[in-house]
């Protein structure tokens, strides 16, 4: 019989192992010494707590809070204008990822430079700008980089390969952000109500489960990294819960499958030897996070298009629009619907939020998931 690709995760989504677990769940609930906010940093967790009805599974005593853990959500405005200027550019070609084309800026999105006549381009690897760049051997090629840890590699691949083979007109604007800075700003902000964290599993198989190690040690968190589906989800809601019971406060993996404690060590060295810390980074809706970015190195600045486009690129600070609550949503203090645009003003072919821009944010889960589409 052929291995089909459903049968890869049909276990994972088994109504009567997640059902087991919330009985286990509620169980030991009982036995909490208070009630719980859970944190799942990243998107993809939100998407399977809203798609599968993982709220609507556990106790009253258990919430959820969602995390900043989407790379286009947290792009800033003024990123977002960086884009668009430089594909507004004569003989440019952008290269970005996925939902970038719709992520709104002060002067539009990147899918409105496109219908002015910009030549924006979306791809799924960056190694897929090298054929662009052979197509268009007199067009200046510019890969706006975005994402986690999970992507930046991908961007230290393509730089390899753009100094091997000596190609010229490829340069690259990092935005490539980092997933321990704002948890460490979260915790340490007491108007956050956060007890735990679901890490995110995509992030940990590339920088290991060891980048979380400070949150149970020095903040008093415990972490538990966890995969995407929905019993995954439930037995690591269930080991959360299982510390607080026993008064254990430790980092422990979930996701055994994919991730260690070191992570991928080749991947980690490629990323340093182009990239290093940022002094800053502005986080859409968290506001300003030291050291929550990466730049490309000084010896790189030949290919940096931020360097080279210094002149014609935005450099004022924007912020959302007053009446959107995505910054009180990222640090647990509101839900989507207690927003007053949420499903009116902001909806997600119009996303006035940080939270509604992507697919994966907290608001865009709500509203598809809600009933409200």
């Amino acid at each position: 019989m052929a291995l089909e690709l459903k049968n890869l995760y049909d276990d994972f989504r088994d109504a009567k192992t997640i059902q087991a677990y919330a009985k286990l769940i509620a169980q030991d609930a009982k036995k909490l010494p208070h009630p719980i906010n859970i944190m799942e940093v990243c998107g993809g967790h939100t998407h399977t707590i809203m798609k599968y009805g993982i709220l609507q599974l556990l106790p009253q005593n258990i919430k959820f809070v969602h995390g900043p853990g989407c790379p286009v959500c947290v792009m800033p405005k003024e990123r977002v204008d960086h884009a668009y200027a430089l594909s507004m550019q004569e003989d440019v070609i952008l290269v970005t990822l996925g939902d970038m084309i719709k992520v709104p800026g002060s002067n539009g999105s990147l899918q409105d430079a496109r219908s002015k006549g910009a030549d924006v381009r979306f791809v799924y690897s960056p190694l897929e700008c090298i054929k662009i760049v052979k197509e268009n051997p007199t067009k200046k090629i510019i890969f706006f980089a975005i994402g986690f840890e999970t992507t930046t590699p991908m961007t230290a691949a393509l730089l390899e390969q753009v100094i091997k083979q000596n190609i010229p007109n490829l340069l690259v604007h990092i935005n490539h952000v980092t997933v321990p800075e704002p948890m460490r700003v979260l915790v340490s902000d007491e108007s956050c109500n956060i007890d735990a964290f679901l890490g995110p599993s995509h992030v940990s198989v590339i920088s290991g489960s060891k980048i979380y190690e400070e949150f149970p040690t020095k903040w008093g968190k415990p972490v538990v990294v966890s995969g995407f589906e929905p019993v995954d989800v439930m037995e690591s809601i269930s080991m959360i819960v299982k510390q607080f019971v026993e008064s254990r406060c430790e980092l422990e993996v979930q996701y055994k499958r994919a991730v260690t404690y070191d992570g991928n060590l080749n991947a980690q060295k490629l990323v340093e030897k182009y990239f290093e810390k940022a002094p800053h980074f502005r986080f859409r809706g968290l506001g300003d996070i030291p050291e929550g970015g990466l730049q490309l190195k000084g010896e790189y600045d030949k290919y940096n298009a931020e360097v080279i486009y210094n002149d014609i690129l935005p450099k004022e600070e924007i912020d959302d629009h007053k009446l959107c609550k995505c910054g009180e949503i990222l640090k647990g203090k509101a839900t989507p619907p207690e927003c007053s645009i949420f499903g009116t003003a902001c909806k997600p072919n119009t996303p006035i939020g940080s939270c509604m821009v992507s697919s994966e944010g907290a608001c865009a889960a709500y509203y598809k998931y809600g009933n409200l589409m």
